[in-house]
């Protein structure tokens, strides 16, 4: 299977490098959702299965024959369970739905997200766009690296694309190793990143 051949090295390195207390999330659709748990569970162990989280989304065409597929997969995997960073503090909250039942000071606050998480992909007219056909939203980015990381920490995204990840560390104050193997996306990220004159480029 040509995708497993391509993937499992990187994820064998990502399991080799990463911290005691460090995560791996890893973002794929639903055609290949199934075959890739079974992969991470044999390179990371099931005991550090942390959660897989629906990423949902209301955007694009719907068959007629079929429930329209409207969203995506991310398995959370910790190096080793019990000893991973979360901050449970800094994860953006998402307001009640019936605020009125918990009391204004909760409803102020709101509650923290479950594993479903509902954000729209980047839309063809948003002020985020790069133009990449699959890149990924800040808000998802954001939430997953302030909970999973510490400021100086270092954030590795071996399927950088456009750069987001990247966007992403520099706003939070994280470090951060961005690859691809894909020319348009080398190409994006050096013009999204043009005016930091501290991020080094290796070919």
């Amino acid at each position: 299977h040509d995708f497993e051949a391509f993937i499992r090295p990187r994820l064998e390195q990502a399991h080799r490098i990463l911290k005691d207390d460090g995560s791996l999330y890893f973002h794929i659709d639903y055609r290949e959702a199934h075959y890739c748990k079974i992969m991470l569970d044999e390179i990371f162990g099931r005991e550090n299965f942390l959660n897989e989280i629906i990423w949902a989304y209301d955007f694009g065409g719907r068959p007629r024959n079929r429930w329209p597929a409207k969203h995506d997969n991310i398995y959370y995997y910790a190096k080793t369970a019990g000893q991973h960073k979360f901050n449970l503090e800094d994860i953006d909250r998402i307001p009640y739905m019936a605020p009125g039942l918990v009391g204004p000071e909760k409803a102020a606050k709101g509650k923290l997200p479950t594993d479903t998480w509902w954000h729209t992909i980047v839309g063809t007219n948003s002020k985020e766009k790069t133009g990449y056909p699959t890149q990924k939203p800040i808000g998802i980015l954001e939430r997953i690296i302030c909970a999973s990381s510490d400021e100086d920490d270092l954030v590795l995204d071996f399927f950088a694309g456009s750069g987001t990840t990247g966007q992403v560390c520099l706003n939070l104050r994280r470090r951060f190793i961005l690859c691809d193997s894909n020319p348009q996306a080398i190409e994006m990220m050096k013009k999204r990143f043009s005016n930091y004159d501290e991020i080094e480029w290796i070919e």
